[in-house]
């Protein structure tokens, strides 16, 4: 077995859609990045790519890629499966903490937590998402951006 843990954050800014867990989430400010910046999956990408020690989403992905201009991340989490698997893994399970004054995320969970288990490849139950929020402290505190952890382990899959 093997653990990765990945991180983003993200600047919230007016004109964007918020995109969290492959959710588009109604809410008057957006992430801000060159794919969609949805920082859930961003961080279950560099998660699942340092569990096998395969570098970070720069890395695999490039940054400022053209092609990545306002690409779905999930789109980018389906590649990344596809590359653990094709390297011999499998996904045992993720779990996530996004950080996050506004809006309140509990009724999109249950969604997100599906979405990535879909991409994942892994039952819903597999899955954990949680929000917090920064108690008023800091960038995230003063709604200016969010951020997420995640954590994840792997198995070598059988034959391997």
């Amino acid at each position: 077995m093997r653990v990765g843990i990945g991180y983003d954050i993200h600047e919230l800014v007016e004109g964007c859609d918020l995109v969290l867990g492959g959710v588009k989430i109604p809410y008057h400010l957006g992430l801000l990045g060159d794919s969609d910046a949805d920082i859930i999956v961003h961080a279950l990408i560099d998660a699942l790519l340092g569990a096998i020690a395969a570098g970070d989403i720069g890395v695999q992905f490039g940054v400022g890629e053209p092609e990545l201009m306002g690409i779905s991340s999930m789109v980018l989490l389906n590649r990344c499966v596809e590359f653990l698997h094709s390297k011999g893994f499998a996904i045992n399970n993720a779990d996530v903490s996004v950080v996050v004054e506004l809006p309140k995320l509990s009724n999109y969970i249950q969604q997100m937590r599906q979405n990535i288990a879909d991409s994942l490849m892994v039952e819903a139950e597999m899955v954990s998402i949680k929000a917090t929020t920064a108690k008023g402290l800091g960038i995230i505190g003063t709604n200016q951006a969010m951020a997420a952890y995640a954590v994840v382990s792997v198995n070598t899959r059988a034959g391997r």
